[in-house]
């Protein structure tokens, strides 16, 4: 059995980040702070937003379905907001704040008045996060977590669901549910029968979409981890655009530069946190758990 803590571990983040720009993916999966060690990240609303939205669902699917309900969604996300409130959040003035938290509170509530899935049982895989070999070979390790695990009692099966908090919708090629397929299918003993996301900015319920191929997905991801790998190894991360950057990797090279101001840490991440107060937000407004 390899070592796993030698190995190369991908992620739907981070190979997504490869993907938009390999400088990007180096600034935010392997560029350290060298006055912390750590980890980098540049706080947003859109983020936030996100981060605090989903931290209420998934605290839901620990629960028996008769206790999910018992106290209001609201009073939850009131106290988590704390935790983004402010600079730490990406928020420069309280009128934006209080947009984005009022964005939260309408999907909590649509929640709340028809829960749909997250009204029935769930399967949570027990392992903070989940992971696998994708290849023992290539010393490649694929993990994450998944939203949520809707569990059929009468088949013993499983489906996977997504939540956004984005205003839209997921793009069809995207690995983001090939790679929870393949979690979900090496992390539990249980089969996948279906998969859906959530646009919760603006559906009462899950949207399906077709399952895809095992193989094929596995080939995919693969092959991109082979990637990731080999650039890790030469220590190559060039942006597509050159030395001029792109404006997926140009934000993050203000931290590098000192340009950015710190305004906090994460500790469960060991993340620092970083703000561009002069740059407007131009990212797309989503957030991927």
């Amino acid at each position: 059995m390899p070592d796993k803590f030698n190995a190369t571990w991908v992620s739907y983040s981070s190979i997504s980040d490869w993907q938009k720009c390999p400088r990007a993916y180096f600034l935010k999966n392997i560029y350290r702070n060298p006055n912390t060690g750590n980890r980098v990240q540049l706080a947003a609303p859109s983020l936030s937003l996100g981060q605090a939205v989903h931290e209420v669902i998934e605290s839901l699917s620990i629960l028996p379905v008769d206790k999910r309900f018992t106290e209001s969604l609201l009073k939850k996300y009131e106290q988590i907001w704390k935790k983004v409130s402010g600079k730490i959040g990406g928020f420069l003035d309280e009128q934006t704040e209080l947009n984005f938290k009022q964005r939260g509170e309408v999907m909590l509530q649509k929640v709340m008045k028809n829960p749909g899935p997250v009204g029935e049982l769930a399967i949570k895989i027990k392992e903070n996060l989940p992971q696998y070999w994708l290849s023992e070979e290539d010393e490649i390790i694929l993990c994450g977590k998944v939203d949520w695990l809707k569990y059929s009692p009468e088949t013993d099966k499983v489906e996977i669901l997504d939540f956004k908090t984005s205003t839209k919708k997921e793009r069809p090629d995207s690995l983001q549910l090939p790679i929870y397929l393949l979690l979900v299918t090496n992390t539990q003993s249980r089969t996948v029968t279906g998969m859906s996301y959530w646009y919760l900015g603006f559906s009462d319920q899950p949207e399906s979409v077709d399952l895809p191929d095992l193989k094929e997905s596995h080939n995919t991801i693969l092959k991109i981890a082979k990637e990731i790998k080999l650039a890790r190894k030469l220590e190559r991360f060039r942006c597509p655009n050159g030395e001029a950057g792109c404006p997926i990797c140009k934000p993050f090279e203000k931290i590098v530069t000192q340009e950015a101001e710190f305004v906090g840490t994460n500790p469960i991440y060991k993340q620092d946190i970083f703000i561009l107060p002069d740059l407007q937000e131009k990212q797309a407004d989503s957030y991927i758990l």
